[in-house]
């Protein structure tokens, strides 16, 4: 079973990598892929109630890798970790296959969530682009696409994609979605608005005393 998932790995990452040589080259080379092959050993380890030797497992993939996961993530055969660096991936997180994930993806809790889901599901086909937060225990549907630093703390329908600062959805299945939201205010305009108050206030007093 092992062996069999790392085959799957190496072949999605063969397929999502376009600069990937040979197989024998990720195998070697690429920390997404040693880092999901110590974390199926340390679940593994997890399941049989050893959990101190499943997390000593993590932290020394952390440490040779800088990807960590949860022993206890459940983590489908056939993800692909690209780069890696900075990747969390929390306790009760669930990644389907053919999910791509890029550096500095954080799946986290949101530190108000209690209970067996604190951690968002990636469901299959999704692309996690760098420095993507998804937080709390929601859902990324089928095929969805999650933008460069996007923070997201809602459900995600499938073949979404999502943008921003909050996470907007911003198209579905290939068509854009109007954006309902309100105008946000630029903080600096309004600061230099509230400036050009003042100025013409100071201007008008300093007239009226010339008078």
């Amino acid at each position: 079973m092992f062996f069999k998932s790392l085959r799957a790995d190496i072949n999605f990452a063969k397929k999502s990598d376009p600069a990937a040589k040979s197989k024998f080259e990720i195998w070697l080379t690429y920390p997404g892929i040693k880092a999901l092959s110590r974390h199926r050993v340390a679940n593994f380890f997890y399941r049989c109630h050893l959990k101190l030797l499943a997390s000593i497992m993590s932290k020394f993939a952390r440490f040779l890798t800088g990807i960590e996961i949860h022993p206890a993530a459940k983590i489908a055969a056939g993800v692909f970790i690209d780069h890696g660096a900075g990747v969390v991936i929390g306790e009760t997180a669930v990644v389907e296959k053919g999910v791509l994930i890029y550096q500095g993806v954080t799946l986290g809790g949101t530190g108000k969530d209690s209970g067996k889901r604190r951690h968002p599901v990636i469901k299959e086909g999704c692309v996690i682009s760098c420095g993507a937060k998804i937080l709390g225990g929601i859902t990324v549907g089928e095929f969805s696409k999650i933008g460069a630093g996007s923070v997201v703390l809602k459900d995600v329908p499938p073949h979404s994609t999502v943008v921003g600062v909050p996470g907007r959805i911003v198209k579905i299945k290939g068509e854009k979605v109007p954006d309902n939201t309100p105008d946000k205010c630029d903080p600096i305009l309004e600061e230099l608005c509230s400036l050009r108050a003042r100025v013409d206030e100071l201007e008008y007093k300093i007239k009226e005393k010339n008078q």
